[in-house]
């Protein structure tokens, strides 16, 4: 049976001297020595990329890229991680070898492409408009890749938001022209951004003077006043509009594009070690399931490897997140990437991409089975419905009526932990007290953003912005 051996192991005490440590012998031999040590240390890093160990054909390192703040890849890294589901179907395997496991933690997708054409990564995780530039980079570079699973997706572009600071006078996107704006290049925020701009007559070039950065980068210009908005993936919007240091400008979902995140594998490491993948695929399967079944559970692991809050984690993969989780490759998401194509290359960020040559779901197929296959690839998300998070509780209640949860909120105010609602346009979540309410009549209705919420308003006379202590206070 083949086993789990530690990435790094810890390095022995003694190897760990200082030169002046040593026993006392000439200086010849104590060199020789302190090399002899050092190449033993090199030793457990030579093997990386599904390579044998010290040309043990008995040993394969699986290197794994993931993102462990970009939650909606959580199935394909971070949960999935702190489940050791992969790890327990490699041991199953039975072949006879010895697989080891490293786990590479990066904040964007570009790290973890730049490794895997380098052949240093074997599996990754990122999102859609990362995934084309990795099946670029890829062909380019003559180490092609497969997107070979979805991990979290939304079907209008929801898991993409454009922020201001909570102080900020903007209110629509004509009012970022000539404003600077931080967002991480070539990321699916940064494909919002352009598409939303353009929707709104704006040169994405010219109208704006864009800031490439990472997104804790961006946050903290933010927040300094070096940036006038923010467009980024999740979790930073969220958390920013959490901790109060944002408020929504523009709901991705008003696009009603869909966006997604998914995993990637090298074609030579796929074909070398179908298997391996295989388990990695089953192993995404049965983190997703747990998700599913368990949100509440499976938002506190994720908080607990990651730093993030869980009522973070949450909104975007609770029950009725802003993601929904499924590792089949649906024709939508696949026709969405073919779209996606144009706004990298109006960028220059890439050429073609072959798209139906990127897709391959033979291994996820394989993985699941036909008939469980068919059933994911037909499965929709749940409809938009609002929850509440009481303190110590495992589950959430779950409102189809935003008056209804309101009034759970104003009786229950000690002891609510998060309150989510969703967009009354868009349907995407977002937390009650950061939302923006109207009142229509007797009907207490959220938004996300100011654009949604005024569009209704234009065409629906009589109904008003109300603050949400208003709400509260009305719906009670």
């Amino acid at each position: 049976m083949p086993h789990i051996t530690a990435p790094l192991p810890r390095v022995p005490a003694p190897l760990r001297r200082t030169p002046a440590a040593l026993p006392r012998t000439p200086a010849r031999l104590r060199r020789a020595a302190l090399a002899a040590s050092a190449l033993a240390l090199l030793l457990p890093l030579s093997a990386c990329g599904g390579d044998a160990e010290a040309g043990d054909s008995s040993t394969v390192t699986v290197t794994v890229g993931y993102q462990s703040k970009t939650i909606n890849t959580v199935t394909a890294g971070t949960l999935l991680r702190s489940l050791g589901s992969f790890e327990k179907h490699l041991n199953s395997l039975g072949d006879g070898r010895t697989y080891k496991v490293v786990w590479q933690d990066y904040a964007t997708g570009a790290p973890i492409t730049a490794q895997m054409t380098a052949k240093k990564i074997d599996i990754g995780s990122m999102g859609d408009f990362p995934l084309l530039i990795n099946a670029a980079r890829g062909k380019q570079l003559g180490t092609p890749t497969k997107l070979v699973s979805v991990t979290g997706y939304n079907l209008r572009g929801g898991l993409n938001t454009i922020v201001t600071a909570p102080g900020s006078s903007l209110t629509s996107l004509a009012d970022l022209k000539g404003r600077k704006v931080s967002t991480s290049v070539g990321s699916a925020a940064d494909g919002t951004l352009v598409r939303a701009l353009q929707r709104a007559g704006l040169d994405p070039e010219k109208d704006i003077e864009k800031l490439n950065q990472q997104p804790a980068v961006g946050a903290s210009a933010l927040d300094s006043g070096g940036a006038d908005a923010l467009s980024q993936f999740v979790a930073w919007p969220g958390l920013l509009a959490h901790q109060g240091k944002a408020k929504a400008l523009y709901d991705g979902a008003q696009l009603n594009l869909p966006t997604f995140h998914g995993v990637t594998a090298r074609e030579d490491f796929a074909r070398r070690h179908p298997a391996v993948l295989e388990a990695f695929l089953k192993a995404q399967a049965e983190a997703t399931d747990y998700l599913a079944e368990h949100p509440v559970a499976a938002a506190e692991k994720v908080a607990d490897a990651t730093g993030l809050p869980a009522e973070v984690v949450y909104l975007y993969n609770g029950a009725h997140g802003i993601a929904t989780f499924d590792p089949a490759i649906k024709p939508r998401l696949v026709a969405a990437l073919k779209e996606d194509v144009a706004v990298l290359k109006s960028a220059k960020l890439t050429g073609d991409v072959d798209v139906d040559a990127f897709v391959d779901d033979r291994y996820v197929k394989k993985a699941l089975g036909a008939t469980a296959y068919a059933r994911r690839l037909a499965s929709a998300p749940p409809e938009p419905a609002g929850e509440v998070w009481l303190k110590g509780a495992s589950k959430t209640l779950t409102f189809t009526s935003p008056s209804a949860l309101l009034r759970q909120v104003a009786a229950h105010r000690d002891t609510v932990r998060a309150a989510y609602v969703p967009d009354t346009t868009t349907g995407t979540l977002w937390f009650a007290d950061r939302a923006v309410w109207v009142a229509d009549g007797d009907r207490l209705l959220p938004f996300v953003a100011p654009a949604t919420a005024r569009a209704y308003l234009d065409s629906h006379g009589g109904a008003r912005l109300v603050p949400y202590t208003e709400a509260l206070e009305r719906a009670s």
